[in-house]
């Protein structure tokens, strides 16, 4: 049960979930910052966002992947909550791991190899987005959320999450840019995302278990 705790904590922590509980009203800065530090902090997010922009280059390319990103995250994460829309967290956070498998292989360009095609890579951020967004809307009904500022609250979060993701985004993008400079980025990117494919099943499986035995 401790490792299935462990598997599932990384959504919200327990400081913030008392805090979501305890509030009610408009709390905007308050849920700005929340969606923000979800973000940051959210391994499973930030790894699937370094797979989607590891090999976009041109800025226009890399934003219009995160905008489908944020538009599936936003829409499931809003709809999932307003309309009580739930499933496992295990089973959904399960499939977020996938999402980062998925993108790991992708880029290996294993897709091709194996079956002679390439999946449509937009539709699939956004397809993945909406999981990563559903995630989270289950989490967060698991709380006691006052029904008094819910919108507001929600959108706020969302919000905080768009700029936690600009944040750790811009942060990804610059290491990346100075790594795509050195002969280091060619020699060792199969590996990086071999180490991308392996991190994606790892979670996949402490998400299964605890699916399993909770």
């Amino acid at each position: 049960m401790a490792f299935a705790t462990t598997a599932y904590a990384h959504g919200v922590a327990e400081g913030d979930q008392g805090y979501i509980e305890q509030t009610s009203g408009p709390q905007i800065i308050a849920f700005l910052y929340l969606g923000a530090k979800h973000m940051v902090t959210g391994y499973d997010h930030l790894l699937f966002l370094f797979g989607v922009i590891f090999f976009l280059y041109r800025i226009k390319h890399v934003a219009a992947y995160v905008t489908l990103f944020a538009i599936g995250h936003s829409t499931t994460l809003l709809a999932g909550v307003l309309l009580g829309t739930n499933i496992s967290s295990y089973a959904v956070d399960a499939i977020i791991g996938l999402s980062v498998v998925y993108k790991a292989l992708d880029n290996l360009g294993a897709y091709q190899r194996w079956f002679g095609f390439q999946p449509n890579t937009k539709a699939a951020v956004l397809i993945f987005g909406f999981f990563h967004g559903f995630g989270l809307a289950t989490k967060l009904q698991e709380f006691a959320l006052s029904p008094d500022g819910l919108l507001i609250n929600l959108i706020s979060f969302n919000v905080g999450v768009e700029i936690g993701q600009f944040l750790a985004l811009g942060a990804i993008l610059i290491a990346m840019g100075y790594w795509r400079r050195t002969a280091s980025f060619g020699r060792h990117a199969f590996a990086a995302n071999v180490a991308l494919m392996i991190a994606g099943f790892m979670l996949f499986g402490y998400q299964l278990t605890g699916y399993y035995v909770a």
